[in-house]
């Protein structure tokens, strides 16, 4: 008595695409078993050795036109399998239709909501001019390195000659749907205090610990800034305040040594509305105020601030609002909070949406007990039908002749 779709959603989220050792093979095979069954075309695309990425073809009536990709990745992040209700890997249902398994959110539902939204646009028959491709990358939960970020450097990514991508949004628990336009980009920097060293017994002058406190409670107080700039403006969401968390502290050889190094490690993340350069400025002074010896080092150093357009001009977009409108769909615009593979496609010239389909649900990603409604998960196959449908009917633009 399950809907089709549902049980093929199950199924994949049986497949144990866990890091550190996520089965990418198995995910690829199910995949392309699922678009050969499509009747689409597959390709795979060997970034990296043992990473591949899966594409899958509907080609348009016109070719020539600019596409449009629909991107997910298959790999999913680690679980603590004691704070789980059901085991996280055989996509239980419960009798209220939620589906508990690691990645129901994040994010292989959308990657059967796009395969399922063309079964039911072949089903009935349509075609389009704009061709759509469906894009499975891997090691998006480990920053893309070794999947899209690679992926979109290739001749291969070149010839999807792509027009408009899609990709993972966030739930919501409200009626509205979120919709991201553009993200926060993420500075890992790693400080390093050097001090002079001595016995544990004794008050040593200009020591790497006095330097650290003086980083850590600059770092720390731009942190409760910013905090409170967000609490107190009921219009900013996440995406548009910077966040900052100190993540990892280092340092010492024994209890009675007072050591000559210590380090700490800061997540930041950057909305696009702030300048860069002079947040790095602003970085140094910090570092500079704590005394001599004080360096930064970046382990991640993300500098593109592409936004994709929302303006009702925008032909894309256009084409996306007038769906959700159609539908009655409330959407809520904002900046995504954290990382996802469209900074790597907007990087690369590529107008971008981090949509999931999903609201009135609890925000679970990375979360214990993720799951997703069935109903909730059927209704966003019908979102995408639409959203395809019209997506790829968006007429020719003026670059494309």
């Amino acid at each position: 008595s399950e809907n089709p779709s549902v049980t093929l959603f199950r199924e994949y989220l049986r497949i144990d695409t866990v890091h550190p050792k996520p089965d990418y093979d198995a995910a690829v095979r199910f995949l392309e078993r699922v678009g050969t069954d499509l009747g689409l075309a597959c390709q795979k695309v060997e970034v990296c050795q043992g990473r591949v990425v899966l594409i899958l073809t509907w080609q348009g009536t016109n070719p020539r036109l600019r596409s449009i990709l629909l991107n997910s990745h298959t790999d999913v992040v680690p679980v603590f399998e004691e704070h789980w209700t059901y085991p996280p890997f055989e996509a239980v249902k419960d009798s209220q239709g939620n589906i508990y398994a690691r990645g129901a959110q994040d994010m292989k539902c959308v990657s059967i909501q796009y395969l399922e939204a063309i079964r039911r646009l072949k089903t009935e028959g349509k075609s389009f001019a704009r061709t759509i491709h469906l894009t499975f990358v891997p090691d998006e939960e480990v920053g893309g390195h070794k999947g899209m970020e690679m992926f979109v450097q290739r001749p291969e990514f070149k010839a999807l000659n792509v027009g408009f991508a899609m990709d993972e949004g966030l739930a919501s628990p409200s009626d509205t749907f979120s919709v991201f336009y553009g993200e926060r980009s993420p500075w890992w920097i790693k400080v390093k205090c050097m001090g002079s060293p001595g016995h544990g017994s004794r008050f040593i002058s200009n020591t790497a610990a006095e330097k650290m406190h003086k980083v850590i409670n600059s770092f720390l107080a731009f942190r409760e800034s910013e905090k409170q700039r967000l609490k107190s403006d009921s219009s900013l969401t996440l995406g548009d305040v910077t966040s900052l968390n100190m993540t990892m502290l280092e340092g010492g050889v024994s209890f009675n040594v007072v050591p000559s190094e210590m380090a700490a490690s800061f997540d930041i993340r950057i909305p696009p509305t702030v300048d860069l350069k002079a947040f790095e400025e602003q970085v140094a002074t910090w570092c500079r105020g704590a005394g001599d010896g004080v360096t930064y080092e970046f382990h991640q150093k993300c500098m593109d601030q592409h936004i994709t357009s929302t303006e009702e001009s925008d032909p894309w977009w256009k084409a996306f609002s007038g769906v959700c409108r159609d539908m009655k769909l409330q959407l809520k615009l904002e900046i995504f909070p954290a990382a996802t593979d469209s900074r790597y496609i907007r990087a690369a010239g590529h107008p971008a949406i981090g949509f999931s389909p999903m609201n009135r649900t609890p925000v679970l990603l990375h979360d214990h007990n993720e799951f997703l409604n069935e109903q909730v998960f059927l209704r966003g196959i019908e979102i995408y039908a639409r959203l395809l449908s019209s997506l790829a009917s968006v007429p020719p633009l003026p670059a494309e002749g």
